[in-house]
């Protein structure tokens, strides 16, 4: 019966019956999909909570592979998703092939960039993305998706939705333009010359990162566990007048995107901790496991942000990271209850 520390960055040490690897894209019509039932498809387990002591069966992609082609003006890129993103991010930013320098250092494996649109700094995967290369277990067959068919929104995909357990990503296209422009326009990066290079832009995405974000291998952690809610701007201003100004990035003339870690920290919960989990010292945003914690008490942390953010500021979190119980993928709405 494995035990899973090692295949969730949050190093909770799980089990479950069984872990079936994909190795190469023939290890895929080998798979007894009705026999893994329920199970959960994982890459590096960077955006995963292992909620319950026992959880499904897991389905490992580790496909490796990199293609580049020249194709007009810019670069074709097929990447096979156990390769890791931010590997992937470095050897395109220095290898001048720039356009996801901005999303640097976020872990996990290219596989998952589609199934969360991936994003920082102002870029999404949404934006490089061609085509999304997706193994369907019903029909044993390959489909290639455009980036419209993906169903890309804000840390949302069609991957997430209705193709939710029906299939594996296998590889991704990525297109990268040799008309580049640096985007420069969050706090941090607007220190950097308009002329800045795709190398200085990585660079300092990293330093910044690296600054508020601790590192995985050494406080065990899922980065990000809350999305940006986006509001109504008529809410923002509310928000306003009774708190004062707060960080906001609007989305379009009638939302406003707030950062769900300083309303968090806002709600005195920045350097909370409970029994073996907290929230993390320095970005609110983040829940850390230093103390070898279960899944469960990861739960009640996150449910008690929630509650927090909900009683000061009347507005509902919503996880970014993915639960998983013994169902395999879960509402988060089944979990934080």
């Amino acid at each position: 019966m494995p035990y899973l520390s090692a295949y969730n960055s949050f190093n909770v040490n799980a089990y479950t019956k069984q872990v079936a690897t994909i190795d190469t894209i023939a290890d895929l019509s080998k798979l007894d999909v009705k026999g893994l039932t329920p199970f959960y498809v994982i890459g590096e387990g960077s955006n995963t909570l292992f909620a319950s002591e026992e959880v499904s069966n897991l389905i490992k992609v580790n496909l490796k592979g990199i293609d580049v082609q020249q194709q007009g003006d810019g670069h074709l890129l097929t990447v096979a998703a156990g390769e890791n993103w931010h590997t992937l991010v470095e050897q395109c930013t220095t290898n001048n092939m720039p356009g996801i320098e901005n999303l640097a250092l976020i872990p996990g494996s290219v596989g998952a960039a589609p199934v969360q649109n991936i994003g920082a700094y102002g870029v999404e995967f949404a934006d490089v993305c061609r085509w999304v290369k997706w193994y369907e277990f019903a029909s044993g067959k390959v489909h290639k998706m455009s980036k419209e068919e993906c169903e890309f929104s804000y840390r949302e995909s069609i991957f997430k939705q209705q193709l939710k357990g029906k299939g594996i990503i296998i590889e991704v296209g990525i297109f990268l333009s040799h008309a580049w422009q640096p985007k420069l326009h969050y706090a941090g990066l607007d220190e950097l010359s308009i002329d800045a290079t795709p190398v200085q832009v990585m660079e300092k995405v990293i330093e910044i990162r690296q600054s508020k974000l601790p590192d995985p291998t050494l406080i065990p952690n899922a980065g990000s566990f809350f999305k940006n809610p986006v509001v109504e701007r008529s809410v923002y201003e509310q928000l306003v007048a009774k708190f004062g100004a707060m960080p906001n990035y609007p989305v379009d003339k009638k939302h406003i995107k707030l950062a769900a870690g300083w309303l968090i920290d806002q709600a005195g919960l920045k350097g909370y901790a409970h029994g073996n989990v907290a929230i993390h010292d320095k970005q609110a945003l983040v829940l850390t496991n230093p103390n070898n914690g279960n899944g469960e008490e990861l739960v009640l942390l996150a449910k008690y942000a929630l509650e927090q953010v909900k009683d000061k500021f009347g507005i509902s979190l919503e996880p970014e990271v993915r639960m998983v119980t013994e169902k395999g993928d879960t509402p988060y709405q089944e979990v934080l209850v």
